[in-house]
């Protein structure tokens, strides 16, 4: 699921800024970039978005800007340096005015601050900052799935209202078949006499073949899962289950296709497995 999220505070003495990226992909799939004063900690800090995040390509990348210690240091030899030419300068002119300590100081190089060449801190601060990110991100992904969740609730409202119609049709199309299988072998026995009980044993068996009731009761089972899984108010990820039920419905649909015998059944199966296309489509998006 696509997301965004970023932090930013303080590790040791350096500033830091946390910005993440998910992008939509079956697997949990990592890619950090931490600057080389951070990179000792990128183990604390993968092992805090894997416990967060199950599925996505997620990029973190961080950004360092160290804080001045605050130590002023006076360069001696370039403060002498700097007075004695201010000094000839004003000889040379003719200039009356006093060099000023205030003016010596502002030369260039003369006063530095002092600047750690070491972070600091401790992977818990950097870990903090990241789960800081995480939750920015997972509010955005939130939002997202929610909206997700409507659509997929339309798209299954359209399969069911489809499975509707093929149970409604199955039972009136095994009675057509039954007379259609009885008006043929009536034709082809013509006068000769016909065995009532063995074209009943073939029409029961011609009926058990395209009986669909159980593919539609294990339909509609999955549907109902798979509704309740979307509405599921925990934390736990959904999408692997979502993926499961949504195979298991293809499954009862290319069943149902296949036992169908009837224009407008193997309309609305075609229906349903074009729906089930396009919820599969957008099931990936979710965790």
């Amino acid at each position: 699921m696509t997301g965004f999220g970023a932090a930013a505070g303080l590790v040791g003495a350096a500033r830091v800024s946390v910005e993440l990226r998910t992008v939509n992909h079956r697997f949990f799939s990592p890619s950090i970039k931490l600057p080389s004063e951070l990179s000792r900690w990128e183990g604390e800090v993968r092992e805090a978005l894997r416990r967060a995040i199950a599925r996505g390509h997620v990029t973190l990348m961080a950004r360092i800007e160290r804080e001045a210690a605050g130590e002023i240091v006076v360069d001696e030899r370039r403060f002498s340096d700097a007075l004695a030419t201010l000094r000839r300068l004003q000889r040379d002119h003719g200039l009356d005015e006093p060099v000023s300590l205030a003016t010596v100081v502002r030369m260039p190089g003369v006063l530095t601050a002092e600047r750690s060449s070491e972070v600091g801190g401790t992977a818990e601060e950097l870990v903090a900052l990241v789960r800081q990110a995480i939750a920015a991100l997972m509010a955005m992904r939130e939002a997202e799935g929610s909206r997700l969740g409507t659509v997929l609730e339309e798209r299954i409202a359209v399969v069911e209202q489809a499975l509707a119609r093929i149970a409604a049709r199955a039972p009136g199309r095994i009675v057509a078949e039954r007379e259609r299988l009885r008006t043929a072998v009536a034709e082809l026995m013509g006068s000769a006499t016909l065995d009532e009980q063995r074209l009943a044993q073939e029409i029961a068996i011609l009926a058990d073949r395209l009986d669909v009731a159980e593919e539609i009761d294990r339909f509609r089972s999955h549907l109902t899962a798979f509704r309740e899984t979307l509405r599921r108010g925990d934390a736990e990820p959904v999408g692997k289950r979502l993926a499961f039920l949504l195979q298991e419905m293809v499954r009862e649909a290319n069943t149902t296709g296949s036992k169908a015998r009837d224009v407008a059944m193997t309309h609305d199966v075609v229906a349903v497995k074009e729906e089930l296309e396009r919820i599969a489509e957008q099931v990936e998006n979710l965790e």
